[in-house]
């Protein structure tokens, strides 16, 4: 992992449009090699877009190795370049919403699409955040990373375990929350609404904290400009009369949303991981190996 790092530092050196490329290539040989991975991604796919042929799912899955790594190789600029060259290469839409965020609780709410990193270090560039984070098993690996996603500004991270309220109470404190809402954590705090038309276990988190903080629920997402030029971060109006009173309906409201952004850009969204993989009572894994 040392020399991977290493190797990882040497290449950000290189013009993007280099870096990109020598990810997208990576990325190709990965779907050949990475059997498991390439069958949930494509087992997702066919849960979540049926009209589409066979040949089309295998098109887009290739697709989406070839940006989950190039997004990976990328993070070494997001590691490592000076911030000048972040400013130029990272362009906000329409801007980090300051204003909202220092007048009171905000949720930064954060789909996972392959270039969130990019997303974090908009805002990181801008204020300070609290997020959860989930220690790495390489040590090597989870002080880079950590050192990475902080080297601006300091950052409050938490652990699951610790549950919401050291993260209500840094958003009482002004520091947005930066949320990754969208990983099937299990039936607990979740509850099941149609993601793509298939349930899938959805955490109430986000409806929840923003009810209990009056939290503004203000969207977020990265995505690559075209011709490796860089990424586009796309910061959305806050939402309106969210959570409501109904915690479910909230939770439907927010795949709703984020399925209308991956359709924008269906190859950069998280397909390898197991989104169904939690299933209502009764029903079988989906990802079991097909005959």
């Amino acid at each position: 992992m040392r020399l991977l790092l290493g190797l990882m530092w040497l290449l950000h050196w290189l013009p993007l449009p280099i870096l990109g490329r020598i990810g997208k290539a990576v990325g190709s040989v990965l779907f050949m090699v990475l059997g498991k991975r390439r069958h949930i991604t494509l087992t997702n796919l066919r849960m979540a877009m049926p009209e589409l042929s066979e040949q089309q799912r295998v098109a887009l899955a290739r697709q989406h190795f070839q940006a989950y790594s190039r997004s990976i190789w990328e993070r070494a600029v997001l590691w490592w370049a000076p911030e000048q060259r972040l400013r130029r290469l990272i362009k906000v839409d329409p801007q980090v919403p300051l204003a909202q965020i220092q007048a009171g609780p905000t949720i930064l709410l954060c789909p996972h699409f392959v270039c969130l990193d990019v997303a974090g270090v908009a805002v990181m560039l801008e204020t300070s955040l609290c997020s959860i984070y989930v220690q790495q098993k390489n040590q090597a690996f989870d002080d880079v990373l950590r050192a990475g996603r902080s080297r601006f500004r300091p950052v409050q991270l938490f652990s699951r375990k610790e549950g919401v309220k050291p993260i209500i109470r840094a958003m009482r404190d002004h520091l947005p929350y930066f949320m990754l809402p969208d990983m099937d954590f299990g039936e607990k705090d979740s509850t099941f609404v149609d993601f793509f038309g298939t349930p899938a276990a959805t955490l109430t988190a986000p409806g929840r904290i923003a009810a209990s903080t009056g939290a503004a629920v203000i969207p977020v997402v990265a995505t690559f400009l075209p011709n490796y030029q860089g990424w586009k971060v796309t910061f959305y109006p806050a939402w309106e009369n969210y959570p409501g009173d109904d915690m479910v309906s909230a939770a439907r409201r927010m795949n709703a949303f984020i399925e209308e952004r991956v359709r924008e850009a269906p190859a950069e969204y998280f397909w390898t991981h197991k989104r169904y993989k939690t299933r209502p009572q009764g029903e079988a894994s989906p990802y079991a190996p097909r005959a």
